[in-house]
C-alpha cells in the first residue's frame, strides 16, 4: 500500500491525477469493507490508467433529490473486478470509485435514508421500506443488500421476488403504508450504469424539506461499514410477488374511462420490454383488456446488457425496430415499448396509408390528454360546474399543445420543473387539501370516490406528463407509469378504431383544431471529469451572458430558473434549477438545462403554427424554422466553449 501511495502522490504531482481524485481514493480505501477497491486502484495506477482513475474518483457520487446514478461497470474493467464474472457476462464486482455506483456508495445511501426515515417515524414502531429493482447489472445484488441493511438496522423491509417496475414501487409504498422506498435502476441509461432512486411515504420521489435532510444524512456517512443491531431489535424481510402484482393490475384497470370501447377489440399490439421489467405487467394486462398481444421474444429476455439495442430507450426508433419488424410481419397496428424500469413508454403506430409512424413523447402525451379531456365530459366525470377544478400538470419543457387542449375544454394547466417528483408533489398538495373528516383512509378509496372528493374540495388531476415519454393519469401512483400509460393509450387506440381512423391521423385532426406544434429534443454529451466541468461552464454561460438574438429573431423573454424568483400558475414558488427558457419574437422558443442523470446538456426546441390552412404546409414551415434554430444554437454553444 505504501508503494501505491507513492505512485498516486507522484501522479498527482505530475498533474496526471486530479487533486480531488487523489483525496477521494484515500476516502474510498479507508471506508471500504472489501479488499477489491484497493486492488483495483493499484492495478489501474500501475497501468497508468489516469483518465480512468479520474473518471472514477474526480468527485464523490452525490446523493441528490433523485438519489444516486453512475457507472457500475468501468470503461476499464480490472482483473480483480472481473473476478469469476457474473450473470450476463458482467464482472463479479462493481467498479471501485467514489463517483461510481457500488456497495460503498450504496451503503451510504441506504443507511442515510434509513436514518432519516427512522427519525421521521419515531420510536413507537419499526419503519417500513420497500425495495424494487430492474434488470440491470448488479440490480438484484443491490436490492438484496439494501433489504439486508434495512432489517439489520431495525426496519421492516419489503423486497419483490424479482425485477419489477418503478411505478409498482410507488404503488406498493402507498398500498402498504410504507415510510420510504427505493428502486435500484438507472432507467434508460446505457447498460454500464445503475442507480438508487429514493421515494418517501407518499410514494413519490423525495422533495424538500425531506430531500435536504436525507442528503445531509447520506453525506455525513464516510464508510461502507456499519454495525447491525442486536437480533432482537432487527426488522423483518417480507418477499412480495404475484399477489402484489394482481392488486396493482386490478387498480390499473380503473384508468379506463370507456371500457366498452375495448370489448371485442381485434386490435393487434406488439409489445417489447427491451429486456426490462415491462413484460411483468404491461403484456398481461393488455391481454386481459382484450388486445391480441405479440411480444418480441428476443427482447423479453431480462438481460442487463440490453444486447439487441444500442440503447434501451423507447424514445429512440432503433430500440423499437424489432417490434416494428414483427408488426409488419403480423399486421399489428401498434408497437409499444418500455424502458428497463418501465416508467417510460414509446409508441409506433400505423397510419391511414399503412405506414408505421414513430410518435414523440409530446405526441403520445397529447393524444392521451385530448382523449381523457373529451371522454371526461362524454361520460359525465366533468361538466360546466366542475371543469374549473380539473387540471393537467406538465413540465415547462412539455408541448404547449396540451395547454391549448386544456384551454379549449376549460381545464386548468400547471407547469412544473423537469422531474416527475414535481408533478407528484402537486398530487400530494391536492390530496392534502381535502378535509381530513371527509377523506378518511384516502388510500383505501377507489378512484371514483377520490375523484369526487377532489372535484368537491380540491383539484382533480386528469392527466400529466413529461416530453421524455413519462405519463400519468391516476392518483394511486405518484410517478410516471409506463404500465398505466399502456392501458390509457390502448383506450385511445380503441377509440380511434371505433370512429374509423388511426392514431397518427387522429393526431393530425388534433393539430388541425388546435394548431400544429413541433418540438425537438437535442443534447450535447460530455463524459467524465472534463465533460462535467464543460457542462457546468456552458450552462453558467447562458445565465451570465444570455442571448439577445437567435437565428435572426430577437429574444423577447428569458426565464432563468436558477437566478430568478419564479412562480407557477397556482402561485407556488418554484425551486431553483439550472434551466434557462428563451422565447423569441417570432413565436419559437427553446430551453437549456444540464441533465440531472446523464453526462449531457439538453436543449428543448419549440415551434408552432396557428390553426387554419394546409396542415402539410404548416408542418414544413415549422420544421424548417426549427432546423434553423438548432443550427444557430449549436454555433452559439461552440462559441461559448462547448466541445
Amino acid at each position: 500500500m505504501s508503494n501505491l501511495k507513492a505512485i498516486l502522490d507522484q501522479a498527482a504531482s505530475n498533474g496526471d491525477l486530479l487533486e480531488s481524485s487523489r483525496e477521494n481514493i484515500d476516502l474510498l480505501l479507508s471506508g471500504s469493507a472489501s479488499p477489491v477497491p484497493a486492488a483495483a486502484v493499484e492495478e489501474l495506477a500501475e497501468a497508468g490508467e489516469w483518465q480512468e482513475l479520474n473518471d472514477r474518483f474526480f468527485k464523490t457520487l452525490a446523493f441528490g433529490t433523485g438519489g444516486l446514478r453512475g457507472r457500475t461497470i468501468g470503461r476499464v474493467v480490472t482483473k480483480v473486478e472481473q473476478g469469476n464474472g457474473g450473470p450476463n457476462d458482467r464482472p463479479e464486482h462493481p467498479c471501485a470509485g467514489t463517483a461510481t455506483m457500488n456497495f460503498f456508495n450504496l451503503s451510504r445511501a441506504v443507511r442515510g435514508l434509513i436514518a432519516y426515515t427512522k427519525s421521521h417515524v419515531g420510536p413507537d414502531r419499526k419503519a417500513r421500506l420497500v425495495f424494487v429493482h430492474d434488470t440491470r447489472h448488479f440490480s438484484r445484488d443491490y436490492a438484496e443488500f439494501c433489504a439486508k441493511v434495512c432489517s439489520e438496522l431495525g426496519c421492516d423491509a419489503y423486497l419483490f421476488e424479482d425485477a419489477r417496475s418503478t411505478p409498482q414501487l410507488s404503488f406498493a409504498v402507498r398500498e402498504l403504508n410504507a415510510d420510504a422506498g427505493v428502486v435500484l435502476t438507472a432507467s434508460h441509461n446505457p447498460s454500464h450504469d445503475n442507480g438508487f432512486k429514493a421515494y418517501f411515504n407518499d410514494g413519490a420521489q423525495i422533495v424538500e424539506p425531506a430531500a435536504s435532510a436525507i442528503i445531509g444524512e447520506v453525506n455525513s456517512i464516510m464508510s461502507e461499514r456499519y454495525d447491525p443491531l442486536p437480533e432482537a431489535e432487527q426488522g423483518s424481510i417480507t418477499v412480495l410477488g404475484a399477489e402484489a402484482d394482481r392488486r396493482y393490475m386490478d387498480k390499473l384497470k380503473s384508468l379506463l374511462m370507456q371500457p366498452a370501447l375495448l370489448e371485442g377489440s381485434s386490435t393487434k399490439v406488439v409489445f417489447t420490454s427491451i429486456h426490462g421489467t415491462g413484460g411483468q405487467i404491461t403484456a398481461p394486462i393488455l391481454g386481459e383488456l382484450g388486445f391480441e398481444v405479440l411480444t418480441v421474444p428476443e427482447q423479453e429476455v431480462r438481460d442487463g446488457r440490453f444486447p439487441t439495442v444500442a440503447s434501451p430507450n423507447p424514445e429512440n426508433a432503433p430500440a423499437l425496430q424489432m417490434g416494428v419488424d414483427l408488426a409488419e410481419k403480423e399486421g399489428a397496428e401498434i408497437v409499444i415499448g418500455t424502458d428497463p424500469d418501465a416508467d417510460r413508454m414509446g409508441v409506433v403506430a400505423r397510419d391511414g396509408k399503412g405506414e408505421m409512424r414513430l410518435l414523440t413523447g409530446n405526441q403520445i402525451g397529447s393524444l392521451m390528454a385530448w382523449y381523457r379531456a373529451k371522454a371526461a365530459f362524454d361520460i359525465g366525470w366533468l361538466n360546466d360546474a366542475t371543469r374549473a377544478r380539473a387540471i393537467f400538470v406538465k413540465t415547462y419543457v412539455t408541448t404547449e399543445l396540451q395547454s391549448a387542449i386544456a384551454a379549449k375544454f376549460g381545464l386548468g394547466v400547471v407547469n412544473t420543473l423537469t422531474g416527475f417528483k414535481y408533478i407528484a408533489s402537486k398530487l400530494k398538495k391536492y390530496e392534502d387539501a381535502i378535509p381530513a373528516d371527509k377523506k378518511g383512509d384516502y388510500r383505501s378509496l377507489d378512484e371514483d370516490a377520490t375523484r369526487k372528493l377532489r372535484l368537491e374540495y380540491s383539484r382533480f388531476f386528469l392527466f400529466g406528463g413529461e416530453e421524455s415519454y413519462g405519463y400519468l393519469g391516476c392518483d394511486f401512483v405518484r410517478d410516471k407509469d409506463a404500465n398505466g400509460s399502456a392501458v390509457m393509450f390502448a383506450e385511445v387506440a380503441a377509440y380511434a378504431k371505433s370512429v374509423g381512423t388511426t392514431l397518427p391521423d387522429l393526431l393530425d385532426e388534433i393539430y388541425s383544431e388546435f394548431g400544429y406544434h413541433e418540438e425537438r429534443g437535442k443534447a450535447m454529451v460530455m463524459e467524465g471529469a472534463d465533460g462535467a466541468a464543460k457542462i457546468q461552464a456552458l450552462a453558467a454561460s447562458y445565465s451570465n451572458d444570455p442571448p439577445t438574438e437567435v437565428d435572426g429573431s430577437a429574444v423577447e423573454r428569458i426565464r432563468d430558473f436558477k437566478t430568478q424568483d419564479l412562480f407557477d400558475e397556482e402561485g407556488d414558488e418554484l425551486p431553483k434549477e439550472g434551466m434557462l427558457f428563451v422565447e423569441l419574437a417570432d413565436g419559437r422558443s427553446f430551453a437549456v438545462r444540464p441533465s440531472g442523470t446523464e453526462p449531457k446538456i439538453k436543449f428543448y426546441l419549440f415551434g408552432k403554427a396557428a390553426p387554419g390552412g394546409e396542415l402539410a404546409d404548416a408542418k414544413q414551415r415549422v420544421a424548417s424554422s426549427l432546423d434553423g434554430l438548432w443550427t444557430a444554437i449549436e454555433e452559439d454553444a461552440r462559441a461559448r466553449g462547448a466541445a
